[in-house]
Order: structure tokens, then sequence, then C-alpha cells
């Protein structure tokens, strides 16, 4: 790994799933930085990428801190080799990245998705001893036709933070609710008032949330992991 005193962006060259090579790029982070981390993007077929509003202000967060930072494009998406597998062939490229962090960067990693990529990356990373930490942004329940379920979680025993705005339409206030209540601790939920599924204002209350997702981010791994702020 290159030495860097500050976050610098560079892609990655040799990252490759079992459908062909993914495109990434690397917030470098801090040479002393205590963890690396991985964040996923929402649906390829709704026109998502590694470089959504959500993701990038999750990655900002979280390199706040020093972190190195890993963001891709699934399978199909923008550069990458293969073509949409349903959520399933996803959950291999986030082993596949999981993989790469551990080989690279050797160094535990905290787990940050968004939307479809908190589903796939929730299932792809609870459970493996890499991962001390997850956080689900905008957690769906139902989407565009597609239902999602979350029985997994009650073996999932890493730390695990969820945000959701409460007018997200995408995962409603009790569903997401009923959802956390079937996780095992550790385990917290917030909620963004005002804020739909993109972290963006509503009538009632304009303008977007993204500041107030970053900052539930931001205290969580303070508390939760003891990391101080570059």
């Amino acid at each position: 790994m290159t030495q860097s005193t500050s976050s610098q962006i560079r892609s990655i060259d040799d990252l490759r799933s079992p459908a062909g090579r993914l495109e990434a790029v690397l917030n470098t982070g801090r040479d002393d930085a205590p963890y690396a981390a991985l964040v996923c993007h929402p649906h390829p077929l709704g026109g998502g990428t590694m470089h959504n509003k959500v993701v990038y202000h999750a990655m900002k967060a979280l390199t706040s801190f020093g972190l190195p930072v890993v963001r891709f494009n699934f399978r199909g998406v923008g550069l990458s080799e293969g073509t949409f597998d349903e959520g399933k062939g996803e959950q291999d490229d986030v082993r596949a990245v999981l993989n790469w962090i551990d080989d690279n960067l050797r160094r535990p990693i905290l787990f940050a998705g968004f939307s479809f990529g908190s589903h796939v990356g929730l299932r792809a990373c609870c459970g493996d001893p890499r991962v001390n930490g997850l956080i689900g942004l905008g957690l769906p329940v139902h989407a565009e036709g597609r239902d999602y379920t979350y029985g997994f979680l009650t073996q999932c025993l890493q730390p695990k933070l969820f945000i959701s705005g409460d007018h997200d339409a995408y995962g409603p206030r009790d569903q997401v609710q009923r959802v956390f209540e079937t996780a095992v601790e550790p385990k917290r939920l917030i909620w963004v008032e005002g804020a739909e599924h993109f972290f963006q204002g509503t009538p009632s209350s304009p303008g977007p949330k993204l500041n107030i997702m970053q900052e539930a981010i931001r205290s969580w791994l303070q508390e939760q992991f003891t990391l101080a702020q570059s």
C-alpha cells in the first residue's frame, strides 16, 4: 500500500469477482488507520452506481476518520464485467471486494451499504470474521415490485447500525422497525426526520438530510469503535 498522509483517490485495477473485473476506487486514508471500509451502491436497474450521492456521503463520513474506503460497481454496472444477477451474484462481488481489502489493506473491515447495496452487503458480510461493523442505509423492504427479507439478521452478531428516513417509501417505518426487532444485539436504529429514501427532504421538511445521515454514522463509529476524526 502506498504511504500517504491524506486521503487520495485512485482506481483499483486488480479486483475481480466470479463475473469478471469489477470497477472500483480507493480513497486511501491514513497509514495508521485501524480499519478499512467498504461501501455498496443501490440497485443497478434503478441507475445505482458507486457515485450515488448517499454512497459518496457515507464514504466521506468514513474518510473523516482517516479510514481507507473502497467503492465499486456491481457486475454489469459501469465498467464492471458480467450482468445483473438479482442480488445473488452481487453477494459474490461483495465477497471479492472483502478479499481484496483483506489482501491489500490488511486490517479489519467496516461495511456500509445503501438500499439494494445494504441488503446484498449485509447478507454477504454477516458472520464474516473480517467484518467488525455493519451499516445499513435506507434499508429496503419492498421496492419496485421486489421484496427484501432479513431473516439472516437473527444470526448476525456484529454491531449493526441502521439509518432510514422516516418518509422512506421503500422502507416504511413500521416494516423497518419489525426487521430491526428481529436482529440480535448489538444494534441501533436511527430515523432521520423529514427524509425520504435518498435522504432528501419532504415537502413539509425541504432540503437534503445527508449531513444528518453522516453525523449519525460518525457518532456511532466514535461510540462503538472509539474512532477519532482526523
